[in-house]
C-alpha cells in the first residue's frame, strides 16, 4: 500500500521538520482544520494547538539532536482508521529508544481528523541520562 506508507512517511517528518513555518505548512496538509490530537500526557485541538504541541515535542526530542524517529513498517487500514507503530531511534548509536503507536481516523479526502497517540516505551528525555534534568521533567 503505496499510499499508507506515504502517509506514515509524512506523519513522522511532520515531527521531525526543523523549519517551524515548513513543519506548520506540512501540518496545514496533512491534518484538517479541526484536528483532535490525543497523548497520555496532552491534548491538542485545532491546527494552532496541534502546531504548538509537534513544535515543543520537536524542541524536546528531536531538536537536541539525540532521536529521529522511523516507522515500524507495519502500518494498516481499515476503512477510514489507521494504525502503526513508530520508533524513537537514537542518532549516535542506531538503537530503538522508544516506541509509540498510532490509531489515526482519515477524513474523507485523507487528511488526519483525529490522532491518538500510545507511548508503549518512552525514550529517556535528552539530557536525563547527563544529569541536566532536575525532576525528570520537561
Amino acid at each position: 500500500m503505496r499510499d499508507l506508507e506515504d502517509l506514515v512517511r509524512r506523519y513522522l517528518t511532520v515531527w521531525q521538520l526543523p523549519d517551524p513555518l515548513a513543519r506548520r505548512a506540512a501540518i496545514a496538509e496533512l491534518f484538517t482544520e479541526d484536528i483532535a490530537h490525543y497523548n497520555p500526557q496532552r491534548a491538542a485541538h485545532g491546527l494552532a494547538e496541534l502546531a504548538a504541541l509537534v513544535a515543543d515535542c520537536h524542541r524536546i526530542w528531536m531538536s537536541p539532536g539525540k532521536y529521529v524517529l522511523r516507522s515500524a513498517v507495519n502500518a494498516d487500514r481499515h476503512h477510514d482508521a489507521v494504525r502503526f507503530n513508530w520508533e524513537v531511534v537514537a542518532v549516535e548509536r542506531g538503537d530503538v529508544a522508544g516506541v509509540g503507536f498510532e490509531f489515526l481516523l482519515l477524513a474523507e479526502d485523507g487528511r488526519i481528523r483525529r490522532d491518538y497517540q500510545f507511548i508503549d516505551s518512552p525514550a529517556p528525555l535528552p539530557g536525563a541520562e547527563d544529569g541536566l534534568l532536575e525532576g525528570g521533567s520537561h
